[in-house]
């Protein structure tokens, strides 16, 4: 049994269907298929119901699908123990975050990184949960989460979310707003995954107020630029674009902000780099927005 073989089954159960696994993997998709008839093979065990054209989990499957995913963790873990070992440093760094941190924050921080310091590579996951993203092969997780021991956490900083508005908005040049104007108004807001979503609809649950009026839309770029024509206030934690002018929500206590938090396991071979590497970054993100943390 080969660990690609193992890999195949994990990203066909993962994608759904061979076809988005074939291309997720970069193989053809009969390739695929004659691997996990393979794999199927050798276990003595159908890991796939074939019904209609459609691959979906057996109850075999579904229950080895967890043993798979540790042994590709595994596999992984001693790939990068052996490569720390063998070289005394960490050639490279996988770092997971959200969509919109790793552009407005992972992103300028890889810039900073020198010739000779490990090589960064990064994937989205969901902020609520970065030991997930660990266990999905992440040295380094940005989330909004703490972790259980044995997980070490770091807080980078707490960022602002803003209401981005045009620039002759009645608002522009005010430093903060009340939550309860924002709501009165027509709100732009990401979806319920996006922490600055989270955090407004913590404060919003909290002061148990009702938005007015409320669209949602995918993302932050495209929430700004309907503020840009006059279609809201966009409610996100995006760094600016459309020349919009930006004012902080205040909840009433203080303003909204999404606290982000380093994450890495202290088992892996390379923590104390890793851990330096956080720090770095929790300078960076500071600097680049003369927050604290």
């Amino acid at each position: 049994m080969e660990l690609r073989h193992l890999r195949y089954f994990v990203a066909t159960v993962d994608c759904g269907t061979v076809s988005a696994a074939a291309d997720h993997l970069h193989v053809t998709q009969p390739g695929l298929s004659r691997q996990l008839r393979q794999l199927e093979t050798e276990l003595g065990v159908d890991l796939f119901d074939r019904r209609s054209g459609r691959l979906t989990p057996s109850r075999t499957g579904r229950a080895l699908l967890p043993m798979a995913r540790d042994l590709l963790e595994r596999a992984e873990a001693l790939r990068t123990a052996a490569t720390f070992h063998a070289h005394g440093r960490l050639d490279r760094v996988t770092i997971a975050a959200p969509t919109v941190t790793l552009t407005d924050v992972v992103a300028p921080f890889i810039a900073t990184l020198a010739v000779g310091e490990p090589t960064a590579s990064v994937f989205e996951a969901d902020a609520r949960d970065p030991v997930a993203a660990l266990h999905a092969g992440a040295d380094l997780a940005i989330g909004t989460v703490r972790p259980p021991a044995p997980y070490r956490a770091v807080v980078l900083a707490v960022l602002p979310v803003w209401a981005y508005l045009p620039p002759d908005h009645e608002w522009a040049g005010r430093s903060r707003v009340p939550l309860a104007e924002v709501l009165a108004t027509s709100v732009i807001v990401l979806p319920p995954s996006v922490t600055s979503r989270q955090a407004l609809e913590t404060a919003v649950a909290a002061t148990g107020a009702s938005y007015a009026d409320r669209l949602e839309v995918a993302n932050g770029t495209v929430a700004q630029a309907l503020a840009a024509s006059g279609r809201g206030v966009a409610v996100v934690s995006d760094d600016p674009r459309f020349g919009l002018a930006r004012v902080a929500v205040d909840d009433g206590d203080h303003p909204l902000g999404v606290r982000l938090i380093a994450v890495w396991d202290r088992r892996h071979p390379a923590a104390a780099t890793i851990e330096t590497l956080a720090a770095r970054m929790g300078e960076s993100v500071r600097e680049r927005y003369g927050v604290t943390n």
